[in-house]
């Protein structure tokens, strides 16, 4: 809990009595390796922030074949945002890579933290926004970069997945065949 307030102040300030409120109303909850947070079919009733371990989201492709869309580790927030407010099935699989302890918030107790703390509004907002711009990039480095480019990119941004994220993950996300990966790991010093 801890660290989703410390988490939150860095982008808002927060009085004893809110940081009370937020104690109050949010628990951690731990998980097992692989354990499925959120099966494709299912409406995604949270929006998890990591507080230990590492999450993913993938979908299958009609060929069958899984693609990762996104991760999480510590400090990151990771739903399916577009189920999570809806209410409308997933296409989206959410599983734990590693133990990992979260904070599951739903869209009640959101909205009830908004209420009760309206700066959370600006602090989600501001996380929105994060994740929007990083989509955009994500979405321009695809577009835009060689293979190689954007394996150096990516290695070289956030080498804690490198130890943390099965290969055959890792080129999923990048878009990448297994192979393709792994000859370009190989040429990294």
């Amino acid at each position: 809990m801890d660290q989703l307030l410390a988490h939150i102040q860095q982008y808002i300030s927060l009085s004893g009595e809110e940081i009370t409120i937020l104690k109050r109303t949010l628990s951690t909850t731990t998980f097992d390796k692989n354990h499925k947070l959120l099966e494709a079919g299912e409406v995604c009733h949270f929006n998890y922030f990591v507080c230990k371990g590492c999450l993913r989201m993938y979908f299958f492709k009609e060929n069958g074949t899984e693609h990762t869309t996104q991760f999480a580790i510590e400090n990151w927030w990771l739903s399916d945002y577009l189920s999570y407010l809806t209410q409308l099935k997933s296409p989206f699989s959410i599983e734990t890579l590693e133990p990992s302890e979260v904070i599951a918030l739903s869209p009640d107790t959101s909205d009830l933290l908004a209420t009760e703390i309206p700066q959370l509004s600006k602090y989600f907002a501001l996380i929105t926004q994060r994740a929007y711009a990083a989509a955009q990039m994500r979405i321009k480095f695809l577009q835009e970069f060689s293979g190689e480019e954007l394996f150096n990119h990516f290695t070289s941004h956030f080498p804690e997945f490198l130890q943390r994220v099965p290969q055959y993950m890792m080129a999923s996300y990048l878009g990448f065949s297994p192979e393709y990966y792994s000859r370009l790991r190989k040429k990294t010093p």
